[in-house]
Order: C-alpha cells, then sequence, then structure tokens
C-alpha cells in the first residue's frame, strides 16, 4: 500500500489502546503471526444493498460492481449467494472485539478469528463475508456447501478470492465465507 493517510494511523492506534494492544503490532503484526498488512479504509462506498440480517451493507465502487455481477451469476446458475457483512471501519472493529472481550474471550484468540482494527480486509470495501440459504453464518460448515463449491470455480472470474484458506501465512483460523476483490474482473 502507498502512502498511508495519519488520521488512518492514529485512529488505528487509539483503537489498539482502547483494547489494550501493544503499540508495536503496527510494525511487528499480530502477537508473533506474520504480519497482515495494514487495510486503510475506502475513501469511497456504495451501497450494495442488505445484508441477511437486514442492515445496510456498502462496498468500494469497483468491488460493489463485481459484486453485483458475481451474485447475478450465482443466481443464474441457481446457487444460493447472501452477504453477511462487507464494510467495516476501523472503530467498528474495534467494537467487535469489545464485545467479544465482554463475552469472556481471550483477546490472543480473537485476533486469529477477527482481524485487529486497521487489518482487516473489510476496511478497504473490498471485502464480503457470505453464506447460503441452510447454512449458519460464519461457520465452517459453509464449505460443504454448493455455494462454495461454485465460489472456488467461478469467483475468480469476478476478481475475488478467498483470503484465509487453511494454514494461511497470517494465522487468521480458515474462513471460506471470506472472500475479497481484487481486480481482474471478467464475468
Amino acid at each position: 500500500m502507498s502512502q498511508v493517510r495519519p488520521d488512518f494511523i492514529k485512529r488505528v492506534s487509539l483503537a489498539h489502546e482502547a483494547l489494550g494492544l501493544s503499540e508495536d503490532i503496527l510494525k511487528q503484526g499480530v502477537s508473533g503471526r506474520s504480519k497482515q498488512p495494514l487495510c486503510e479504509e475506502a475513501a469511497e462506498l456504495v451501497s450494495v444493498g442488505d445484508d441477511v440480517f437486514g442492515r445496510p451493507q456498502r462496498l468500494a465502487p469497483a468491488a460493489a460492481r463485481a459484486w453485483s455481477r458475481l451474485l447475478e451469476a450465482a443466481t443464474k446458475d441457481n446457487v444460493s449467494l447472501q452477504l453477511v457483512s462487507a464494510f467495516r471501519g476501523v472503530e467498528y472493529q474495534r467494537q467487535l472485539i469489545e464485545r467479544k472481550l465482554a463475552a469472556g474471550q481471550v483477546l490472543d484468540t480473537i485476533l486469529t478469528l477477527s482481524a485487529a482494527p486497521g487489518f482487516s480486509e473489510h476496511h478497504t470495501g473490498n471485502a464480503v463475508d457470505v453464506t447460503t440459504a441452510g447454512s449458519a453464518a460464519l461457520e465452517e460448515e459453509f464449505e460443504s456447501t454448493q455455494c462454495f463449491t461454485w465460489l472456488q470455480l467461478n469467483a475468480l472470474r469476478f476478481g475475488f478470492s478467498m483470503s484465509y484458506p487453511r494454514d494461511n501465512p497470517y494465522g487468521i483460523a480458515y474462513e471460506p465465507w471470506h472472500w475479497c476483490f481484487w481486480g481482474g474482473e471478467q464475468g
């Protein structure tokens, strides 16, 4: 990533301070795992409709166009592809982790399941979490669905790829539901 805005770094630092994360996380990564890249928040976002919970969701414009084409192709192939989550800002990411801490989860464990503020691909407006009819949201069982198989065969045509396969270098748990738009859309 090119030059990161100082206000972004400041907001990330404040979020980390609120969570009790070391300032070194920006330089050395999370808990000694390979460093995830900083993911600056999207400058522009557009609506992509509501998620499965009825919450309005937004993506960066190019990702939104690609998502729309991906969704249309899945529908045409009789595949139920449903949005669970899209853009999340730094503050939302902090609040997400705070809720898990309040529920008694351990921070180091949380950070294998949720990126630290500033490191979530959702900040970029290019990432989506998805599910399908009959599958619990954000669960590994998604990998055994027709939708997951369809995504593996078709997502790249629309510029999307799965970010966290098994044994990924970032130390993030396997997330078959998390796909990120990297460009190159052809569909």
